[in-house]
């Protein structure tokens, strides 16, 4: 009786799992079609609006924090380098302008783990082990930034390197505008564009709102569905083998934070899921850092995907900026991770001590401090 009631239980399993799997490729064209569409919709609103936009983040030091401001609010640094990456594509934001938005990125998505570590706030000791964890995101990419943001100021050797990186990719054909991948992703775009300007019969510029509109809701509805599917795919089977097999190696933690946040396409997603398991004092910091690391890697898999379905190549350098950005502060901290681990330690023992300071950094760090240096740069 028990193998009648096995097999069908197999069967149904793997349906559904090729049916979640169809639907998250169906949701990831969705959202490569909706960076195409972000791209056209914008050239449709002219010169004038173009330039009002890059010299809007003209000032690299504002564009720093609107990246920090705006993934936090988002809590997605995947939807802010994919609009990033789509804006670059249709022509209104420079590559120079974009490179600080990319980096705020990296710092504001860390928001969300250390959101989730304040879940143990009613319990002390699993309170702080889970905040220590989650906020040793939050001091990698600062002091990536740290390092990394003036070297760019002062060399631009990320934008150079990442621009010798993309010109191979642009000359492949298949990606190239006149190649297969841009004209599947193209197709949508088009039809959409032509019923808008001639079946509707409306000026350039209200076409242009029209298809952005449709552009941010696809892109937005298509990321978070994708991370849920995703997720359901997968992420339910990964906590059993974290402490067996993943978190006994360093590198083999950061190749698997690195895939993991690949397939998923969301790194909040996947540093968040390890906070619970600091919580129960499972995993130690130190462990769970590499795995970190790995996710900020594997978290650039979306914008190189957005910046594929442009066939831009202004908007590839920027997706090669955001992979060596995150690459090279691995290079960095990875050997020097006692920095970031004291850093972090000292700051949860501070919090622990009056459990509302940690809201207090949650609100300063991500929110307030960015808001109000936006605020003092547009009086300077």
């Amino acid at each position: 009786m028990d193998r009648i009631v096995r097999k069908p239980f197999r069967a149904e399993s793997s349906a559904h799992n090729f049916i979640k799997a169809v639907i998250a490729v169906f949701l990831v064209y969705l959202f490569l079609v909706s960076i195409k569409m972000m791209g056209v919709s914008f050239k449709m609103f002219g010169k004038n609006f173009a330039e009002m936009l890059i010299n809007s983040t003209t000032n690299r030091f504002v564009g720093l924090f609107i990246g920090i401001l705006a993934t936090s609010i988002i809590q997605s640094s995947s939807t802010v380098t994919s609009i990033v990456v789509g804006l670059v594509g249709g022509g209104m934001l420079t590559v120079t302008n974009a490179v600080p938005i990319v980096m705020g990125a990296n710092i504001g998505t860390s928001v969300t783990n250390t959101l989730v570590s304040l879940g143990h706030i009613t319990r002390k000791e699993e309170f702080e082990r889970a905040f220590h964890g989650a906020i040793l995101h939050d001091h990698f990419n600062v002091l990536t930034v740290i390092v990394l943001f003036p070297l760019e100021m002062a060399t631009g050797f990320l934008q150079k390197s990442a621009s010798f990186c993309a010109k191979y990719v642009t000359g492949i054909k298949f990606i190239s505008g006149e190649g297969l991948f841009s004209r599947v992703i193209g197709a949508p775009v088009d039809i959409l564009k032509e019923y808008v300007t001639s079946g509707l019969c409306v000026s350039d510029v209200a076409a242009g709102v029209i298809m952005i509109s449709v552009s941010f809701v696809m892109l937005f509805i298509s990321l978070s569905l994708v991370v849920k599917v995703m997720r359901a795919m997968m992420l339910s089977k990964v906590e059993v083998f974290f402490d067996r097999y993943i978190f006994r190696h360093g590198m083999l933690s950061l190749l698997f934070g690195l895939l993991l946040t690949a397939f998923v396409q969301s790194s909040s997603v996947t540093t968040s899921l390890v906070v619970p398991i600091l919580g129960a004092g499972i995993l130690t910091p130190a462990q769970v850092f590499p795995y970190m690391m790995g996710a900020n890697i594997g978290t650039t898999v979306t914008a190189m995907l957005a910046a594929l379905a442009t066939a831009s190549q202004p908007a590839i350098v920027v997706a090669f900026v955001h992979l060596l950005f995150n690459a090279f502060g691995v290079a960095i901290w990875y050997p020097l991770k006692e920095v970031p681990l004291k850093i972090s330690d000292w700051i949860s023992s501070y919090c622990i001590t009056k459990r509302r300071n940690a809201i207090i950094y949650v609100l300063l760090v991500f929110f307030i401090l960015p808001a109000l240096l936006i605020f003092l740069s547009r009086l300077f």
